[in-house]
């Protein structure tokens, strides 16, 4: 896999503009029922014109078999390689929702979660409870203390939250209390190296407090933690392709994952209509736009296949109000696959477009797993597709003499 920065003086700033649109989640598996996936199923007439006018494939987030987390597959759509660059999620959690991280911080990404009277899991997103019902928790726990470490409690949105530790000797170097599946007990912290045996300690004693502060709640009645993560250091996106970038974000985590790129974070309301307004507003300041749509992950997710052929069906009434901006280059990807027959994130490849004006068609009939498969593009690794846009907007010159 190309190094990102080896290309550096091939890189050329022009007028042109890239929007590039990452549906979170967006790949899927046919329903047993129909032999349809969620997009075969969905009413998208917008994304399948642009298709049929785009350069088609799909893309290998990280590796064939792997299934990425959110994290490593924004990333490699940005061109990082995501197994060089692996940023914990707990990390991009903070920054996303202005946290402060100090050398030597360890953040962690929480859950509300409900347990059983015998603490068995229940339900892993605490029955996804609104913002306004978790940051009251999140104040109790903030009230926590423990010796020789700071503890800082922040509410993201709905059931989640991060957790901030500062003091001497800390690390990220630990396991996650979430097992990822219900039925059974939240795992105990273990150090994964010698050094993080404090660490490890101040963890299990937070979640054991947190237990006793948080017993007389009906749905979040316990928390979960996972995505250690210390402060990352990347190459910034601007400097290395010679662009000024911009993200436009609903969602914290996705907010700090462009802060971690180093693009300037826009601030935007809470719905993906909202961020389109805020793109239009904002077109002529930057010349790369990263948008993002989170329905469609949540709702696959959640098994739900209905529900994420109506996120897709949602958000392709907006793709005019995109194409009106007529940008050089307009990508539609996904940072994964989540399919929702199995309400998860898996390693199928994932749909992807690129239309420009070189791109004509190529026979593609829409914009669904099958119909991406038979581009010109053909399957390719996610961290690739930066190149092509910047070669098809001129900001890639020929390599070598």
């Amino acid at each position: 896999m190309i190094d990102l920065e080896q290309l550096h003086d091939c890189y050329v700033t022009t007028g042109s503009k890239i929007i590039l649109l990452v549906v979170d989640g967006l790949g899927g598996l046919a329903h047993p029922d129909t032999g349809k996936s969620e997009l075969e199923t969905a009413n998208i007439p917008n994304l399948d014109a642009m298709a049929q006018e785009s350069a088609c494939g799909l893309t290998t987030p990280v590796m064939p078999g792997v299934a990425p987390g959110s994290g490593p597959g924004h990333l490699a759509l940005f061109g990082y390689d995501p197994l060089k660059y692996l940023i914990g999620r707990g990390a991009l959690e903070a920054l996303g929702i202005d946290v402060e991280l100090l050398p030597g911080d360890v953040a962690a990404r929480g859950n509300f979660c409900t347990v059983d009277d015998n603490e068995m899991l229940v339900d892993r997103r605490a029955g996804r409870i609104p913002t306004e019902l978790s940051a009251p928790l999140c104040k109790r726990l903030d009230q926590i203390e423990i010796d020789g470490v700071q503890i800082d409690v922040f509410p993201v949105q709905d059931y989640r939250f991060v957790l901030r530790l500062r003091g001497l000797g800390l690390s990220e170097d630990v396991s996650e209390t979430d097992p990822q599946i219900t039925g059974v007990k939240a795992l105990k912290v273990k150090s994964l190296v010698d050094a993080a045996d404090k660490t490890a300690k101040i963890v299990n004693e937070f979640v054991e407090k947190a237990r006793d502060v948080l017993r007389d709640e009906e749905r979040g009645n316990m928390i979960l933690l996972r995505g250690w993560a210390q402060l990352p250091q990347l190459p910034a996106m601007g400097d290395v392709y010679k662009l000024n970038p911009a993200a436009v974000a609903a969602y914290p985590m996705y907010r700090g994952l462009a802060t971690v790129a180093q693009m300037n974070v826009i601030p935007t309301g809470k719905t993906f209509s909202d961020e389109v307004d805020t793109l239009h507003k904002n077109y002529e300041d930057y010349d790369f736009f990263f948008i993002h749509y989170k329905p469609a992950d949540a709702a696959g997710e959640d098994g739900d296949f209905d529900a994420k052929v109506k996120t897709l069906e949602d958000l392709d009434q907006l793709i005019p109000r995109l194409r009106e901006l007529n940008p050089d280059v307009f990508m539609v990807a996904g940072d994964h696959s989540t399919p929702a027959i199995m309400a998860a994130h898996s390693w199928h490849p994932v749909p992807f477009m690129l239309h420009s004006a070189l791109t004509k068609g190529e026979g593609v009939s829409g914009f669904n797993e099958k119909a991406c498969n038979l581009g010109a593009i053909g399957r390719i690794p996610a961290t690739n597709i930066m190149l092509l846009a910047l070669s098809h907007s001129g900001k890639l010159t020929k390599f070598g003499p």
